[in-house]
């Protein structure tokens, strides 16, 4: 499963801290933790001494010690003490299953496999101040949740008075280019908007660009008319389940005055309108064989899912 070698975002960075945390991605749980150096490592939520999970234990003098009977693993995963056996050197067999982990745009990313990049999907240049909106668990596949995201014609009627109206339900002609590793984007799209932003008073026409970054993230780029702030949002959807997802709204703006609540208040209102369509719809695995009716106003979706089929993707879709 080509997924497995890819990165995925499954916590905050400041998520962990002194205690154990428990995560799953792409259907296996792992366990998140610092050790003595304050590194956080990945490892597959199992003892392997009697299967009980790591997450339910502790951090002791910077190793994970198992609920069940005190085996503890250094940062490695190597079995470092077993106290009913106290002098008995573990052998490498009783090592923990350890995975990479790294740490980008304030997530924690961890790759299951053998990465097929060294680090998670970068960023262009985006405006200065970051807030991050969630996670937000949802019950419907990560493709789901990101075609949704690349979804223009919705706003009239999911967002209405606020990202769209049903007097501007048109979707004009628009372009999609590829990358050179063949990602889609929409250089340039025209949205009208009755409150683009949580500042906004009023209706204004905002200059959208879309970017797929990776199978489960995506870029959304707007600029208002005038001199209104401009932002940029990034939606990162961790894979839990191929029917389930956990997903952040990475906001980067040049908003100096709104505070952090007021934008978070904003943008958890906007998912709130999502949510609900986001997991009737059916099945909860993005079609990627057809199955469902297309038109030329999603061509951005159609392109998605052609970049999915060709990165070979197999989970969360059907």
């Amino acid at each position: 499963m080509v997924e497995r070698d890819h990165w995925w975002p499954v916590a905050l960075a400041d998520d962990v801290g002194a205690a154990p945390v428990p995560v799953t991605l792409l259907d296996e749980p792992l366990v998140l933790w610092r050790d003595g150096a304050g590194a956080v490592q990945a490892f597959a939520d199992r003892c392997p001494h009697r299967g009980a999970r790591l997450s339910l234990g502790a951090v002791v003098e910077g190793q994970l010690r198992c609920p069940y009977h005190g085996w503890r693993f250094d940062g490695d995963g190597r079995c470092r003490a077993i106290p009913a056996l106290p002098g008995f050197a573990p052998p490498d067999g009783h090592a923990a299953c350890r995975h990479a982990v790294a740490q980008a745009h304030g997530l924690l990313w961890v790759c299951l496999g053998t990465p097929v990049a060294p680090a998670p999907p970068s960023l262009p240049p985006l405006p200065p101040r970051r807030v991050v909106h969630g996670p937000f668990d949802v019950a419907t596949s990560a493709p789901r949740a990101i075609e949704n995201f690349l979804d223009t014609a919705h706003f009239a009627y999911v967002h209405e008075g606020w990202l769209g109206a049903p007097t501007h339900a048109e979707v004009p002609p628009y372009e999609v280019t590829l990358t050179a590793d063949g990602r889609p984007v929409v250089p340039d799209y025209p949205a009208w908007q009755p409150r683009a932003t949580a500042r906004a008073q009023g209706g204004a026409w905002v200059r959208y660009r879309y970017e797929v970054l990776s199978p489960y993230a995506a870029l959304l780029q707007k600029q208002p008319e005038g001199d209104a702030p401009a932002d940029a949002y990034v939606m990162w959807a961790c894979p839990t389940t191929p029917e389930t997802c956990r997903v952040w709204f990475v906001q980067h703006t040049t908003d100096t005055t709104t505070p952090d609540a007021a934008l978070r208040e904003f943008q958890s209102a906007i998912f709130a309108q999502d949510r609900p369509i986001l997991e009737s719809q059916t099945p909860k695995r993005l079609p990627l064989f057809g199955g469902e009716a297309m038109c030329a106003a999603d061509r951005l979706s159609a392109a998605y899912r052609r970049y999915l089929r060709a990165a070979g993707i197999t989970f969360g879709v059907c």
